[in-house]
């Protein structure tokens, strides 16, 4: 076991540590977030994620998994052994402490992390108020090979814990990057165009203008999702080339947020020939 940080009492390491879960101004100064779940974990050490710090239960025999995590960490995170009731309130489960979590590194919000090959195909997500839902559509963008996910104007914070649980490690996969407007947004895409990538913006509504099925999202495709309750504001329905439409029937009056996302994600997917390497 590599030498670690012994941790029993809520001192001033623990309380930073803790702070990461509810605030989002602090993680923000930190720079960093809490990762929870063995599968995000492996992701992000998989993905030579900057991992700041692994947290593990001191009362437990570890398993396999967390062993092999504190082997590839080793030299490159801080090391924290700690106890077991400290621990379970840092994975907000009480009931089920888990056996090890990590603390990694926010990236910058740079838009040179997202790629833009010729078949570009990248997400806007317009004020969402719901972690859960961003996380949702990481892992969509993800599931359906998407370059990045582009959170705008005042979000959710893709870095709560809530998304990074949502997203299932796909967080640790797809760029995201935050941005404070729309504007900051269209300004990329006209450099992409101005560059050659011929970019449609294509928006998503219940009163959209187009079946999603019936709109060609081969060409290079930025989907533009909006707010959960409110939808897509005044200047993103003024920037699309196209606002599509998700035909829906029984007694719901729209799709949740995320799902429409996942849909349009998933057409877009469908009309470009995407052969999935695995099943759902």
């Amino acid at each position: 076991m590599p030498r670690s940080t012994r941790i029993s009492v809520r001192n001033a390491r623990f309380q930073q540590w803790q702070a990461l879960l509810g605030s989002r101004q602090k993680r923000q100064r930190a720079g960093q977030f809490l990762v929870h779940g063995v599968r995000p974990v492996t992701v992000a050490v998989q993905r030579d994620w900057p991992i700041r710090a692994v947290i593990y239960d001191d009362g437990r025999t570890l398993s396999q998994w967390a062993t092999r995590i504190l082997r590839d960490t080793a030299g490159r995170a801080e090391h924290a052994a700690m106890a077991t009731e400290l621990l379970a309130e840092l994975g907000e489960k009480a009931d089920e402490p888990p056996e090890l979590l990590a603390v990694a590194a926010i990236p910058p919000d740079d838009y040179a992390r997202i790629a833009t090959p010729a078949d570009f195909l990248c997400l806007a997500f317009d004020r969402p108020s719901s972690p859960g839902n961003i996380g949702t559509l990481v892992r969509s963008a993800d599931a359906f090979g998407a370059a990045g996910v582009v959170v705008t104007g005042h979000a959710a914070d893709p870095y709560d814990p809530k998304s990074v649980r949502a997203s299932t490690g796909s967080l640790f996969a797809v760029p995201v990057v935050r941005d404070a407007s729309p504007q900051g947004v269209l300004t990329w895409v006209d450099s992409l165009r101005r560059g050659g990538l011929p970019v449609v913006l294509v928006g998503t509504d219940e009163h959209g203008t187009a079946s999603v099925a019936d709109h060609d999202l081969t060409r290079p495709t930025l989907l533009v999702v909006g707010n959960e309750t409110i939808g897509l504001s005044a200047a993103w329905r003024e920037a699309c080339d196209v606002v599509i439409r998700i035909p829906i029937a029984g007694s719901a009056s729209s799709l949740n947020a995320a799902n429409a996302g996942t849909i349009a994600l998933y057409e877009a997917a469908r009309q470009r020939g995407f052969a999935a390497s695995r099943p759902a």
